[in-house]
């Protein structure tokens, strides 16, 4: 990983401004000189191709010119051709940049998980660290891997273990946003110097002149919105937060990065999750826990219906999720689903489809965006999935954090563990974990 562009930050040693690289360079001289390592990179940065699409960035509601070195901007690089893209766009728009990419996780633990052939492509592996220092280093601005394998496995892969053993179905992605990549990487960023963090995600953020507050919205392109996966951002962290791609389509984006002659212009999306090599999480939970002295109990129970039934044996309820239908282990003669879990009892409850709905569901640790938490009930469309048709429901808020959600119609599987998020047609109005 040596290059010119290339420094490894030891995540939690430059709150004094120290150890941000090999040298003893000053880490806002990064953005404001272009200073690395002892050396000053060139003073023009190589040309980019005129990005037409690039325009819509501006009705981000952010400064549209750049006016000092406190516009500098640092981007949150996966390797992959979004993030890739907004640092051209921002580039175009004549902002320095800095791009940051996030190691994780060591892709050496847990060998077990790799098996011999190859896997569907995810995101932050070493060929993605690569890819994105090879495009930093063709747009020409400065580039670092932050080292935040310690944090990642605090706030993300010890409660993703922790919520299936208790019965719950986590999103990693959303713990990763809120708890890493808006919060330390957000860190990381201003203590280089750069004013804001960029990313690759389709949504968007606007400033609500009226009230002051910065808003979450969906993006253009409905089929790549990642909204869903934001819910958590603060009112500092949107703040200081640029979704360069909220305005434009995927196909925009894959011809501004052709435009540009990136080297990952062509390269397809990550599939899995970046710690589960396989996408079989149920060996990864198994694998960690071995890793880590804890051993599974036997804890094999009852398949049972809503009615009490038996009809089987399960193996471990840490490897359902609700409303799941293969691979339960029993011919019922006709389609079965899991309905919930009784961790009380080891019991694993399954019923015919119309047993999965439910027309209401508790959500707890909610963040308020579009305003502070209400009163009085507040009338939205809700989303319990990301590829859920948001529903209109009614939300009452029953504690500092918490609220009730009650739906106008019966919804399939709401699962908890998984984000119920607040809609007011494309704004975000908030969202919680569903209990």
């Amino acid at each position: 990983m040596s290059d010119e562009n290339t420094i490894l930050i030891e995540a939690g040693r430059a709150h004094d401004g120290a150890a941000m690289s090999r040298t003893d360079a000053s880490p806002r001289a990064i953005c404001a000189d272009g200073e690395i390592e002892g050396r000053r990179m060139p003073a023009e940065t190589p040309a980019v191709p005129t990005l037409a699409a690039a325009t819509p960035f501006e009705a981000q509601d952010k400064p549209a010119v750049p006016t000092a070195a406190a516009d500098c901007i640092a981007v949150a690089m996966s390797g992959g051709v979004d993030s890739s893209a907004a640092a051209a766009i921002l580039q175009q728009h004549g902002y320095s940049i800095v791009g940051l990419t996030m190691q994780l996780w060591n892709h050496r633990r847990l060998p077990e998980l790799h098996g011999a052939g190859p896997v569907a492509h995810r995101c932050c592996s070493l060929d993605d660290v690569y890819d994105a220092r090879r495009v930093a280093s063709h747009l020409g601005f400065p580039f670092y891997v932050v080292n935040f394998e310690r944090q990642f496995e605090e706030s993300v892969i010890r409660p993703f273990v922790e919520d299936y053993l208790g019965g719950r179905t986590p999103i990693p992605c959303t713990s990763c946003n809120s708890h890493v990549k808006f919060d330390e990487l957000l860190t990381t960023a201003r203590q280089i110097g750069a004013s804001r963090l960029a990313t690759g995600h389709y949504a968007r953020v606007l400033r609500n002149a009226e009230t002051g507050r910065w808003e979450l919205w969906r993006a253009v392109d409905e089929s790549k919105d990642q909204s869903y996966f934001l819910f958590a951002l603060t009112q500092e962290q949107l703040a200081r937060t640029d979704f360069p791609l909220g305005e434009l389509t995927k196909t925009e984006v894959r011809e501004i990065a052709r435009g540009a002659n990136l080297p990952v212009a062509e390269k397809p999306e990550s599939q899995e999750i970046c710690f589960v090599p396989s996408g079989d999480y149920v060996q990864f939970i198994e694998s960690y826990l071995s890793e880590q002295g804890r051993e599974l109990a036997a804890d094999s129970g009852e398949i049972v219906t809503t009615d009490g039934k038996l009809i089987g044996r399960h193996s471990g309820l840490h490897r359902y999720t609700i409303g799941q239908r293969k691979g339960l282990g029993f011919a019922a003669g006709r389609p079965m689903y899991v309905v919930a879990m009784d961790r009380a009892t080891n019991r694993l409850i399954v019923g015919e489809d119309a047993e999965l709905r439910a027309t209401a569901c508790d959500v707890r640790d909610v963040n308020w965006i579009a305003f502070d938490a209400p009163r009085d009930p507040v009338r939205a469309s809700v989303k319990i999935r990301n590829r859920h048709e948001p529903a209109l429901a009614t939300i009452t808020s029953t504690g500092e954090n918490s609220a009730r959600v009650e739906f106008d119609s019966p919804q399939r599987a709401i699962t908890a563990g998984q984000a119920a998020v607040f809609y007011s047609g494309e704004k975000v109005l908030g969202g919680g974990w569903i209990r």
